[in-house]
């Protein structure tokens, strides 16, 4: 033996359990691109060490013995990370709780943790057992069997796992996987190299000669098929890194919040009722042991210091006509969250609040905004809106600290800063149909008097504050109904007065009415350090200025000063003024038109003669309105013989239910949206029993003789009437069984829906006058109304 036998012996023993560690350790810094921190790396990389090495120590124990030994080993290292894991990221509770809590939503948590992950029990406990379970299964089949290729699988398979939970979310992992294949070839070299001497030594002339042209032969033709299958397959990889690609998190469902969180609006009402409830307990800390209030600047008391106060509880930025939603993301997030840039014309100060939990319930947590720093709750954030929720939800006694990035917007700049606009602001612009045309009058005169954005926003913000009263006991309610009724209602009905409710949606709708991407926020006028009341939550409204950020405005009425009544300043102009207003036509002096030539004259010769003119003209026009409307009617009735009678019957039966819904809209009584279907009937009941007496009354009103006529037609009428609503009734059954049970209809169903549209149908055509029906056959409507 030569002097470095030795050496290469080491090499030999050593190459495989390190090349299998470097494996296993680079897989984890893989994943670890998308973690905040280096911690996650090293708990795996302690995985890979520490199941590798328990295989090598333990490779002379029998193999059935190993599995165990290594298992026990890992559950030792898997504490371990959890509870450096849980002291990092400074989570409350017991270290039992902590490591069951992570393993019930490892999985789900890590898919739907925020980006950078933060290194917490439940999102380290799944890469730390892979990490030890490949190197335990690469060890035994790479050391144990001696099958060293097939032993490194196990770590490549991890390595494209992590590949395909980072997904798009980070930077190709070009280095790290060429590392791997490096580190994977130098392995199998060193491992595989002889000891000493030559193969071929020991054997005859021919005998070597022999083996060697077999071992030529085989060399050259595996470097053809490697030569070759990259040729084949390297344009195709190559291409793949250009690839963007499938994020798994797509695939599983963020934490989500029930509908008292999602519209949490509709809560002020129920706190103004018990004003004395205790929702929480806070203490605030600012630096320099400042207030959590400051004083408002005098000239801009509107958007200015009054926002020191707020603790923010949701941010409400989609509004549909009826509600005002959250519609946050959440994704689960650690200790230290996202940070995002400041306005470039605020200042940011630090606030750090410690928060109790009472009787307030839901998921939402209470915070000033933004939020940077959570600790002694796990919670999920949606970056977009700064808000913050606990997927398990309140209980009361929960205790956890906070600390906010406060923005404070320069308030000289605000008389002069512009809104932004485009698809970036097109949610908090957004005005969805069906407006009150006297809210859309409101914004147009608060607009056409105030030009500049910021004039805009404070004007309807005066607006509210000088002409509404501000009540508790005032019903929840902020759908455009009610908005109308509570801004142009009459004082003495119930009008003109609400909670924060109607005046925080009242500004947002006004605003964007106006052109400003307005939203709401719900939160609390709470204290520096002390109990925060149900009698101090409230709603403000918030608008968006460029380079300044979201601003919040309080249109809420001063407590000393008597609300203006409405009429004063708005006095809504009718769409055609009176006769009286009218001007009168002015004659203007016309040039005098040539005298005319007498039949046959010169003037007569080579024209076409008028009458033919204006006749051809207006029998070309005639034919072509007779055209369009035969064209009209022919597409109606295609329209209807495709609702009723194609399709499956659940097709059919929704097309039946358009046909309901086109006709109530033709006959004058289009019906909500958000109607239930037994609201809907009831409405279609109604309009027919209206139609069928006003044709009774106008029947009556023509001579003695027809009103006897009229009121046996009456008569013989009630009962197709009765059969109408029973139809509608029936066919608002189906319409919720296809809503509630889709895929049980069955076409016998179906044919009853077609027979009760077309019943009541034709029932209330003929209730009308004959123009009117011949109107409603073609009628363009139905083929262009939005479904």
């Amino acid at each position: 033996m030569g002097r470095g036998t030795p050496v290469v012996r080491l090499l030999r023993a050593v190459a495989v359990p390190a090349t299998l560690v470097v494996l296993v350790t680079l897989a984890g810094v893989v994943l670890g691109r998308v973690y905040a921190g280096s911690l996650l790396t090293m708990l795996v990389a302690g995985a890979a060490v520490g199941s590798v090495l328990v295989s090598v120590v333990a490779r002379r124990l029998p193999s059935w013995l190993v599995a165990p030994v290594s298992v026990l080993a890992m559950l030792g290292w898997t504490a371990v990370s959890l509870r450096v894991a849980a002291t990092d990221a400074q989570l409350p509770g017991g270290f039992v709780e902590v490591a069951g809590d992570a393993a019930g939503n490892a999985i789900p948590r890590l898919l739907t943790a925020m980006i950078p992950v933060q290194a917490t029990p439940d999102t380290v406990l799944l890469p730390v057992v892979a990490a030890w379970l490949a190197g335990l299964a690469g060890a035994e089949v790479a050391l144990r069997a001696g099958r060293v290729l097939l032993g490194y699988l196990p770590p490549v398979l991890l390595h494209a796992g992590a590949v395909y939970v980072v997904g798009p979310n980070a930077e190709p992992a070009i280095g790290a996987t060429v590392a791997v294949v490096v580190t994977a070839a130098l392995g199998l070299a060193v491992s595989s190299r002889p000891p000493d001497g030559d193969p071929v030594d020991g054997l005859s002339p021919a005998g070597r000669s022999g083996l060697r042209a077999r071992l030529a032969v085989a060399s050259a033709a595996g470097t053809a098929v490697v030569v070759a299958l990259a040729a084949l397959l390297g344009p195709a990889v190559a291409a793949l890194v250009e690839t963007r690609p499938v994020d798994p998190r797509r695939y599983v469902q963020p934490p989500q919040v029930e509908t008292l969180d999602e519209n949490p609006l509709i809560r002020i009402s129920g706190w103004a009722l018990n004003p004395e409830q205790e929702l929480f307990q806070v203490a605030t800390d600012l630096p320099g042991g400042a207030g959590l209030t400051d004083p408002a600047d005098p000239g801009q008391g509107t958007a200015a210091g009054d926002a020191a106060a707020r603790i923010r509880l949701a941010v409400l930025s989609d509004y549909d006509g009826v509600t005002w939603r959250v519609g946050a993301t959440y994704r689960n997030a650690g200790r230290v969250l996202p940070a995002t840039e400041p306005a470039p014309y605020a200042t940011v100060e630090t606030v750090r609040q410690e928060i109790t939990v009472g009787d307030l319930s839901g998921r939402l947590l209470p915070a000033v905004p933004t939020p940077r720093e959570v600790s002694g709750a796990r919670v999920a954030y949606d970056p977009g809106t700064g808000t913050l929720i606990r997927p398990e939800g309140l209980t009361p006694g929960l205790r956890y600290a906070v600390t906010s990035a406060r923005e404070r917007p320069d308030n000289n700049l605000l008389a002069t800063a512009n809104t932004p606009a485009g698809d970036a602001v097109a949610r908090v612009l957004h005005v969805p149909d069906g407006a009150p045309e006297q809210l859309r009058r409101l914004a147009t005169q608060l607009a056409e008097e105030n030009g500049a954005p910021y004039a805009r926003a404070a004007a309807i913000e005066q607006w509210l504050a000088e002409h509404y009263r501000l009540v508790a006991d005032a019903p929840s309610g902020h759908a455009y109904p009610n908005l109308a009724f509570f801004l142009f209602g009459p004082r003495n009905g119930g009008g003109q007065r609400g909670t924060s409710e109607q005046f925080a949606a009242s500004f947002a709708v006004l605003g964007r009415l106006a052109g400003l991407p307005t939203r709401v926020a719900v939160g609390f006028a709470a204290p520096s350090s002390g109990p925060v009341r149900a009698a101090d939550a409230y709603a403000w409204p918030e608008v968006l200025f460029d380079g300044l950020g979201w601003v919040a405005f309080d249109p809420l009425p001063r407590p000393d000063e008597e609300p203006r009544p409405v009429e004063e300043d708005f006095r809504p102009q009718p769409e055609d003024p009176p006769p009286s207003e009218q001007p009168e036509p002015t004659l203007e002096p016309t040039a005098s038109s040539p005298a005319q030539a007498a039949p046959g004259g010169p003037a007569d010769g080579g024209g076409v003669p008028t009458p033919v003119l204006v006749g051809g003209t207006g029998g070309g026009l005639l034919l072509v309105v007779v055209a369009l409307l035969v064209t009209l009617a022919g597409l109606r009735r295609a329209q209807t013989r495709a609702r009723l009678h194609r399709g499956d019957p659940g097709h059919r039966i929704a097309g039946a239910w358009r046909e309901l819904t086109d006709t109530l809209r033709l006959a004058g009584q289009p019906v909500a949206a958000d109607l239930s279907a037994t609201e809907v009937a009831a409405v279609a009941g109604r309009t027919l029993a209206e139609a069928t007496r006003r044709d009774v009354v106008t029947a009556e009103a023509t001579s003695t003789v027809n009103r006897t006529d009229a009121e046996n037609t009456a008569d013989e009428d009630r009962p197709v009437s009765t059969a109408a609503q029973l139809a509608v009734d029936d066919l608002a059954t189906l319409i919720n069984q296809v809503g509630f049970a889709p895929g049980t209809a069955t076409a016998e169903q179906a044919e009853i829906a077609a027979e009760a549209a077309t019943t009541y149908s034709a029932t209330l055509r003929a209730a009308h006058p004959l123009w009117r029906r011949l109107l409603w056959a073609v009628h363009p409507g139905p083929l262009r109304w939005p479904r």
